[in-house]
């Protein structure tokens, strides 16, 4: 399957229900006022956030349209290239983050969006880009979580840096860029604890975790991606909001596309946070983490 391909069957859920519900809007509907007023509450609704949905409904009424003329694929381009245009600058090549060497790569993100499982599918993409990968497991609360990556450490032959359960995370992230510098690797990626808003102990440590990398590196970590699971739709935006106050982030991966259809929330995210955008999960297989391509993304959900 090529990556197309993969996008769109990633997004098929999206993609119905956006392009079906704004074809119906405009081509079983004459194109007044009230449609465009409707079509703003639909695109919202969608997820795709208050900002895009007046952006879309304006170009759209400054749009010549006759639904009784126009083909249908004419007119969900013209939200294609919206969508395009938002999400290009946004764009981050994870292949080519290694002007440090290593690299380290911070993981964020609440419990339940799929970190682990991330890190693992990062890892088997930078290697097959022939990177000198390794893991660092430092969400130490949870024994499950080391144990599946050292699963994925094995799939993919990768290194992992671990403690015992309960261990002090930031000395498991310090073991780990000093492992890291010593047997020069290209990456070092962190897996860290799931992080809830509201558990301040929690926020703190993860504080800690990247003041003890600088004592290493002062410019460590290199980057911080927040990791957003789709099917969260606008709780999405709360989470950037609350980890931005703790630190900058440098990056989104956004998981679990495949099962909702709510993949315009990637939009809103973009349009209000401007963050880069890296890659995105859309399926449970190894392969199914795709790196971020604005125009594979707008295309497949616009594809009726």
């Amino acid at each position: 399957m090529n990556i197309f391909k993969k996008f769109r069957f990633g997004l098929s859920k999206s993609s119905r229900s956006l392009s079906s519900g704004i074809s119906n809007l405009i081509f079983k509907k004459k194109i007044n006022q009230n449609m465009l007023d409707e079509l703003e509450d639909f695109l919202i609704q969608s997820d795709v956030g208050t900002e895009v949905a007046q952006e879309l409904k304006i170009k759209l009424s400054e749009t010549r349209i006759d639904p009784k003329k126009e083909n249908k694929n004419e007119i969900l381009k013209i939200f294609t290239d919206y969508i395009f245009n938002v999400l290009k600058p946004l764009e981050k090549n994870l292949v080519q983050l290694n002007l440090n060497k290593p690299c380290v790569i911070l993981i964020a993100g609440v419990n339940g969006v799929g970190k682990t499982t991330t890190i693992g599918k990062m890892g088997k993409l930078l290697m097959q880009k022939n990177k000198k990968v390794l893991f660092g497991a430092a969400d130490t609360f949870r024994a499950a979580a080391v144990s599946q990556l050292e699963i994925w450490g094995q799939k993919i032959n990768a290194p992992i840096i671990k403690s015992e359960e309960g261990a002090d995370p930031a000395s498991v992230a310090y073991k780990a860029l000093k492992y890291a510098k010593k047997e020069n690797f290209d990456y070092l990626l962190i897996d860290t604890a799931g992080r809830l808003q509201n558990k301040k102990n929690l926020m703190d440590e993860f504080k800690k975790i990247i003041n003890v990398l600088k004592k290493i590196e002062t410019e460590a970590p290199h980057e911080i991606f927040l990791i957003l699971d789709a099917t969260t739709g606008q709780s999405a935006i709360n989470q950037v909001e609350e980890f931005q106050k703790i630190s900058k982030i440098s990056g989104i991966i956004m998981t679990k596309l495949d099962g909702t259809a709510k993949g315009g929330i990637l939009l809103a995210v973009g349009k209000k946070f401007k963050l880069p955008i890296v890659a995105l999960g859309m399926g449970e297989k190894e392969d199914d983490l795709q790196l971020f391509n604005a125009q594979h993304f707008a295309t497949a959900l616009m594809t009726d």
